[in-house]
C-alpha cells in the first residue's frame, strides 16, 4: 500500500476556473510579465513546502501555438518547449532550425510508428508507458547516433481514460529499462485528476511521489528516479508542494488555448489548462 500522507497544504486549491482568462502573449514583454508571474507562483509555493525554487523546472507548454508566438518566446529567453503532437512537433522543429538552441520535450502520448520522428528531433520524452515504445525508440535512436532522457507516465488518477501505467506496474517495467541504452530513465510522470476539489488533486501527486519513494528503496530497479513531472497551470502549486521537480505550464505562459486539451488527452475535461 503506498502512502498518500501529504504536506498538509491543504489551503492551495487548484486554478481550473482561470481557463479561457489568461490573456494572449503578443510580445517579448508579454512573455516576460506572464513569465514573471509564474516563476512567482514557483517560489511561493517552494517557500510553502520549504523547498528552493532552483529544484523547479519550468517546461513551457507550446502545443497548438504558432511559429510567430514560439519565436516570440523565443527571444523571451525560452530555449525548452513541451509538445504533444509528435507531428506537430516536428513541424515546428523543421520550421524554425534556425534556432538552434532549441530543445523539444514530447509530452504527450506516442504511438511506435511515429517513434522515428521523435528520434529525430527531441531531446526529452515524458510520457513513457509501453516497452513496445521504448523498445522503438531506441532502435531509432540507436539508427540516429543519439540518447533521450524519458519519463515513465504513471495513471495515477484511476482513469481508463487517461494513458500511463498502472502504479502497481512501475516496478516492473523499470526493471526492463535497462536493456534499452539510448534511454535515460530520469524521473515519473503523471496527469492529476481535474477537480475543483484539491484534496482529490493532491492525492494523485502524492500517490507518485509516493511510488517514486517506495521505488528508490528496491534496489534491483538500478534506476535513480530524481525527477517527478507533475504539475500544469491549474494545479502546479500544488505539485509543487508535493514533490514536483517538473511542471508543464501553458496556458499561463502563453495565453488561452482555442483547441481544449480533451483534444489531446482522451477523458480530460475541455476546460482543464496546462
Amino acid at each position: 500500500m503506498i502512502d498518500t500522507s501529504s504536506n498538509d497544504h491543504p489551503d492551495t486549491q487548484p486554478r481550473h476556473e482561470m481557463h479561457g482568462l489568461y490573456p494572449k502573449a503578443e510580445s517579448v514583454a508579454d512573455f516576460q510579465r506572464h513569465l514573471a508571474a509564474v516563476h512567482a507562483r514557483i517560489e511561493n509555493a517552494c517557500q510553502r513546502a520549504g523547498r528552493d525554487p532552483a529544484s523547479i523546472r519550468l517546461l513551457p507548454v507550446s502545443k497548438t501555438m504558432d511559429e510567430a508566438s514560439i519565436r516570440l518566446a523565443h527571444a523571451a529567453g525560452l530555449r525548452f518547449l513541451g509538445e504533444n503532437k509528435v507531428q506537430e512537433a516536428y513541424r515546428k522543429w523543421e520550421t524554425m532550425s534556425d534556432l538552434v538552441d532549441l530543445q523539444w520535450s514530447i509530452i504527450g502520448h506516442l504511438q511506435t510508428n511515429k517513434a522515428k520522428l521523435v528520434a529525430r528531433f527531441a531531446s526529452e520524452f515524458q510520457a513513457l508507458d509501453s516497452l513496445r515504445v521504448a523498445e522503438e525508440l531506441d532502435r531509432r535512436l540507436q539508427a540516429e547516433g543519439r540518447a533521450m532522457d524519458v519519463f515513465v507516465q504513471v495513471n495515477t488518477s484511476g482513469e481508463a481514460s487517461k494513458f500511463g501505467l498502472e502504479p502497481d506496474a512501475v516496478a516492473g517495467f523499470l526493471r526492463g529499462m535497462p536493456a534499452f541504452s539510448a534511454l535515460r530513465v530520469r524521473g515519473l510522470m503523471t496527469l492529476a485528476l481535474f477537480s475543483s476539489e484539491a484534496s482529490r488533486v493532491r492525492e494523485c501527486f502524492i500517490l507518485l511521489r509516493s511510488l517514486r519513494d517506495r521505488l528508490r528503496q528496491e534496489t534491483d530497479i538500478g534506476i535513480s528516479l530524481n525527477e517527478l513531472s507533475m504539475g500544469m497551470s491549474g494545479d502546479f502549486e500544488i505539485a509543487i508542494e508535493e514533490g514536483a521537480t517538473v511542471v508543464r505550464v501553458g496556458q499561463a505562459i502563453f495565453g488561452a488555448r482555442a483547441v481544449p486539451d480533451s483534444h489531446y488527452w482522451p477523458g480530460a475535461d475541455p476546460k482543464h489548462p496546462s
